[in-house]
Formats: structure tokens, C-alpha cells, sequence
């Protein structure tokens, strides 16, 4: 593990009791390592509604108490009838915080050209949570603390990529550690606030009178917020994470170099392992999508993870359901067939 701290690692397991057994308790554990902050959706203006054929969508914005006001898309099949089964989609990280919600929801305006080149990248060429929406769910999607509506104003230093976005991505890469900082010196995380506006997005949702239930999923850094959500609150139903679960102690130098201070919150390994915390929502509906040649993640620690979680869910193991996909970091068609298939039989929908 982690190449030149082979032998720090090793002190570390040792005196500090890394990667223990999840056990019972973890959610309320996690929270507090988390820091996570009591935030709420006030002031939910509706901005916009539209139809595009048989999708219904309303552009919504809320305020979480501070930083600007939260923008939002839910999405629905229209015209229809009774309370839907509700899911909260979390954008991926993907270096791109220009953009959130856009990522994975198509609006009432047409979607940027370094949204589109995204989408073509990692989702399989299409905006999922309208896919989503047309089996017969209520999908959320917000932008999250620091991307979309939820920018920071930042520094744009002048570069190779003369475009706004292109120059705000690389200012927000280079400000993330600074961002993770002061998290931490409020007493909470990067993590933690994601995880808190997340909360706050899923409860919104739980109280609309036209959602009957809130599951969550999400690629990536959108996994495990949505990883997180699902442990972090009893009422989230089904779970469904795609390329974002591998054991920590199976990461090398390059894995920790790749991924965002997102994963990184300060005391989470002492708690559990990352697939103990992403299974620690058992014996509720758990989903997650390997993607075997996904290259931030050893696959190892995603076999090691199957194992892991196998093994919580063994006394409701049809309860969890771990797929192994050919494919490198992404969430593209079949995979999103395969949970939308999933979301239907343990999250309700057409």
C-alpha cells in the first residue's frame, strides 16, 4: 500500500487500528468523524417548468444558509398519475466543477459542449437522471457545494484553455486542498458539507407529496456521496454506487494521487474500511457497479470490497448486489441499464 509508505502504513495499522470491522454504531460514528452540519432546504422557489415530450422537469433553487442559493433540476415522466418512487442522482467530481447537476440531467436549456464531450466520456453519450426519470421515478438533481450555481469565485489564471470553464476547472483543481482546508479547521470536511447538502437535497425530496419513497445513486465522486447518503440516513431506501468502491488498504501512490480530497476526510479510516462504511446501511438495498478496468482503483481492492460487503450483507444477501462490468472509470449505457433494472425491483418504478 502506498509504495514509499509501505512501512508507515504498516506503524499506522499498528498503532492507530486502521481498517477495522464496521460494527454497530458506524453511522452515528461517521457523522461526528464527518462533521457532519444539521442544513435544510429553505426557501424552495420553483424558476422554471418545462416539458420535453414525456418528461416534466422543474428548475428549483434552495438555500442550505450560506453561499449562493442551490439550483436544482427534478425530473418526471409527465402527466403522471400518484405519488412517484423518488431518487436523488449526485454528479460526478470528474474535474469539472464548472458544471454539477448538467452532468447528468438534461434542463430546459441546451447542454454545454464540455458537458456534452463529458457525457460522451463517462455516461455512455446520455443525461441518465432524464433516462431514469422515464421508468417512472422522480429524479432529483442538484449541484453541490463548490460546483455548478455553488462555484466559489475563484482566480482564473490565463492558459492553454481560453474558455471560462476550462480556466475556472483548472483554478477550482488547484484550490481544492485549500477548500479541504478550511473544512477542516470549521471542524468538518469536504466531505462532511457534501454530505450534509446531500442530506438536506434527499429530505427535500422525502417531503414533496408527489414522492413516495428516496433511493440515491451516483459515478464516482457521486458515488460516494451517494455511498455516504446511504449510510448516513435510515429513510434513503436503495442505494446504487458505480465506480467509486475499492478497500483503502489495497490503494497505491497513483490511486491517492488520482482521486479528490472527497475520499480523504481525516479519521475515516479508523473507523472502517471504505467498503465497511458503504456497507454499513445493511440489511438495506445496496448496489454496486465495478468497473474492473477502471484505473483509479486496484482490482484487488475491488475484489477484496465485494468480499467485504458480501460478507455484511450475509445475513440478507439478496439484499446486495455486486456486478463486475468490463470497463474503465465510467458509468456508461448498459451499466445504467443494469441499475435502473436494479432501482426498479428494490426502489419501486415502471
Amino acid at each position: 500500500m502506498l509504495g514509499e509508505f509501505a512501512g508507515l502504513a504498516g506503524i499506522a495499522a499498528r498503532d492507530l487500528g486502521l481498517f477495522p470491522p464496521p460494527g454497530p454504531g458506524l453511522p452515528v460514528r461517521l457523522r461526528d468523524a464527518l462533521g457532519v452540519l444539521e442544513l435544510r432546504a429553505s426557501d424552495v422557489r420553483v424558476e422554471r417548468r418545462w416539458t420535453d415530450g414525456d418528461l416534466a422537469g422543474e428548475e428549483l433553487s434552495w438555500t442550505v444558509g450560506f453561499g449562493p442559493r442551490t439550483r436544482a433540476f427534478l425530473l418526471r415522466p409527465r402527466g403522471a398519475a400518484g405519488p412517484l418512487p423518488g431518487v436523488v442522482a449526485l454528479h460526478c467530481h470528474a474535474g469539472m466543477k464548472w458544471a454539477g447537476k448538467d452532468k447528468i440531467a438534461d434542463g430546459p436549456d441546451p447542454p454545454a459542449p464540455e458537458v456534452v464531450r463529458l457525457r460522451r466520456d463517462i455516461y455512455g453519450g446520455r443525461a441518465y437522471a432524464n433516462e431514469l426519470a422515464r421508468r417512472g421515478f422522480a429524479v432529483l438533481c442538484h449541484d453541490a457545494f463548490a460546483w455548478g450555481a455553488r462555484r466559489f469565485p475563484l482566480p482564473l489564471a490565463p492558459g492553454p484553455d481560453a474558455t471560462e470553464p476550462g480556466r475556472y476547472d483548472r483554478a477550482a483543481r488547484d484550490h481544492e486542498h485549500v477548500l479541504a482546508k478550511a473544512c477542516t479547521v470549521l471542524g468538518t470536511s469536504f466531505a462532511g458539507v457534501l454530505a450534509s447538502e446531500d442530506l438536506a437535497a434527499a429530505a427535500y425530496l422525502r417531503s414533496r407529496a408527489d414522492v413516495a419513497s428516496v433511493a440515491a445513486i451516483g459515478l464516482s465522486g457521486g458515488g460516494a456521496r451517494a455511498a455516504l447518503l446511504g449510510a448516513l440516513d435510515p429513510r434513503v431506501g436503495a442505494v446504487a454506487v458505480a465506480a467509486m468502491v475499492s478497500s483503502f488498504r489495497d490503494l497505491r501512490d497513483e490511486h491517492v494521487a488520482a482521486h479528490s480530497w472527497m475520499l480523504f476526510p481525516p479519521g475515516l479510516t479508523r473507523l472502517a474500511d471504505w467498503p465497511g462504511v458503504v456497507a454499513s446501511r445493511a440489511p438495506r438495498p445496496l448496489m454496486v457497479l465495478y468497473a474492473a478496468a477502471d484505473p483509479l482503483f486496484p482490482a484487488e481492492g475491488m475484489r477484496r470490497a465485494h468480499h467485504q460487503i458480501t460478507e455484511s450483507y450475509r445475513d440478507a444477501p439478496g439484499r446486495y448486489t455486486g456486478t463486475f462490468f468490463d470497463a474503465p472509470h465510467r458509468f456508461d449505457v448498459p451499466m445504467q441499464e443494469a441499475a435502473f433494472a436494479w432501482l426498479a425491483d428494490n426502489a419501486g418504478g415502471a
